[in-house]
């Protein structure tokens, strides 16, 4: 996303200072050669990573994309290499506006959410782009149905789509810093009519979410934090807080595709995606004391894997991180917040 100039010039000054810290305090990870481990992503061209999505059909494989104006393009990255290895350019769309999430359903297909609208409900209807996951990794185009979108309770920010691995149901997550909705499509989605979602349950604030490839879980992430919750029958149950890495600007989660970890992404120029260990593969109540137990691999720095993603952490997602780290969130979640006010 991109602020405003007339809010940006602001706070020019504490964005700098901040993201020098971080940058001292988060190095970038790097790739180990092995599938869906610690990685980062390479591709000049992805600064602004708001999405993943573990391939279907590429082992390895995760589809990101950029959000803001960036364009109809979608990028395959190897968790191996932190490479892009396909960019596929969706076409029979209109101009994307504000994408902000991916997701694949049980049919193959990949969905993308143009979904944004950080001025909470200047745009009426909002957009979901869908398209089947090439089987082949090279640089395409391909035609893309597009849906739109709308709120039974009015127009409203999200940067969370989620697609069912059983049903192919399509979920929306809201934004709010009061907390948001979890919203259920139609069973179905249709062109040539808006496809209406309701509000079905509620939760915090949410930059991304994905389902467990059982459809059992839920996993939701701001900021600082993430829950997993107990999804059955459309519907959240129980949840838990799970371990999440400290990162620049945390904008994206997925499951691996084999539901045994969870793969933290993050907004930035060569940004790293951090996996978490998830034990009973994604289950609310795995862990011990009532808190869902994530362990990071080993590849990850110590802000964005061993201390800031490990051991016990409650639902500020401060984790075991020092006193110095602490502060830093505390200027971070302030910063974010007068950012993402600003920015259209």
């Amino acid at each position: 996303m991109r602020p405003y100039p007339s809010r940006s010039a602001g706070l020019a000054v504490p964005a700098a200072a901040l993201l020098l810290l971080l940058g001292a305090a988060c190095p970038a990870v790097a790739a180990d050669g092995e599938p869906d481990r610690d990685f980062t992503i390479e591709d000049p061209r992805i600064t602004e990573s708001s999405g993943l999505a573990a391939s279907r059909l590429h082992p390895g494989v995760y589809w990101t994309h950029n959000d803001s104006d960036d364009g109809p393009y979608v990028f395959a990255v190897d968790s191996r290499t932190g490479k892009t290895v396909a960019t596929i350019t969706m076409r029979g769309i209109g101009e994307p506006r504000d994408v902000e999430a991916i997701s694949i359903g049980p049919d193959g297909d990949i969905y993308v959410g143009d979904i944004g609208d950080n001025l909470d409900g200047t745009w009426s209807h909002v957009w979901i782009y869908r398209f089947p996951e090439p089987k082949t990794l090279r640089d395409a185009t391909v035609t893309a149905t597009q849906y739109d979108v709308k709120y039974a309770d009015g127009a409203r920010n999200a940067e969370a789509l989620m697609v069912h691995p059983r049903t192919g149901r399509v979920y929306i997550a809201s934004k709010n810093e009061d907390g948001g909705g979890l919203y259920e499509g139609p069973a179905e989605l249709t062109t040539g009519a808006t496809n209406t979602f309701r509000r079905v349950g509620e939760v915090p604030w949410v930059t991304d979410g994905a389902f467990s490839p059982d459809g059992g879980s839920l996993v939701l992430r701001s900021y600082f934090s993430a829950r997993v919750y107990d999804f059955e029958d459309g519907r959240l149950g129980e949840s838990r807080s799970i371990a999440a890495p400290f990162q620049r600007q945390a904008e994206s989660v997925t499951y691996t595709a084999d539901g045994s970890a969870l793969m933290f992404g993050s907004e930035g120029v060569r940004s790293g995606v951090v996996r978490v260990e998830v034990e009973g593969g994604g289950k609310p109540g795995a862990g011990t004391g009532g808190q869902e137990q994530g362990k990071p691999s080993g590849g990850g720095s110590p802000a964005e894997g061993d201390e800031g993603a490990g051991g016990d952490q409650g639902d500020d997602g401060k984790g075991s991180v020092g006193l110095g780290a602490v502060i830093i969130i505390g200027v971070g979640a302030l910063w974010f917040a007068l950012r993402r006010r600003g920015r259209g």
